[in-house]
């Protein structure tokens, strides 16, 4: 399992925009599917973004269009870059990852294994 550690949350207006980064440890990053899960009070786990192996991204409904995932398999990082940020993006933001191939659905949080601790993004409207 690789140990993931998250940064970058924080307060910002709507129409604002926050760069998350999430560090992995470990040698064998580039093995492992990444993806991005948040979660507000009271909800379940939501998929955020999601990226392969091969570099190929998915995105949930909601942030289409607005966030981008990306990887640095030679700084073992995850960027999630999120842009037009809304009040209902407020959440937890976890980092998680999958070492491949997977054991189930790509857009499942059961599907991966490691998680970081979580970082806080707020959105005032």
């Amino acid at each position: 399992q690789v140990q993931l550690v998250e940064s970058g949350g924080g307060l910002v207006q709507a129409g604002g925009s926050l760069r998350l980064s999430c560090a992995a440890s470990g040698r064998t990053f580039s093995s492992y599917v990444m993806a991005w899960f948040r979660q507000a009070p009271g909800q379940e786990r939501e998929f955020v973004a999601g990226i392969r192996l091969t570099g190929s991204t998915y995105y949930g409904d909601s942030v289409k269009g607005r966030f981008t995932i990306s990887r640095d398999n030679a700084k073992n990082t995850v960027i999630l870059q999120m842009n037009n940020l809304k009040p209902e993006d407020t959440a937890a933001y976890y980092c998680a990852a999958a070492l491949f191939p997977l054991s189930s659905g790509f857009l499942e949080p059961k599907t991966f294994g490691s998680w970081g601790q979580g970082t806080q993004v707020t959105v005032s409207s």
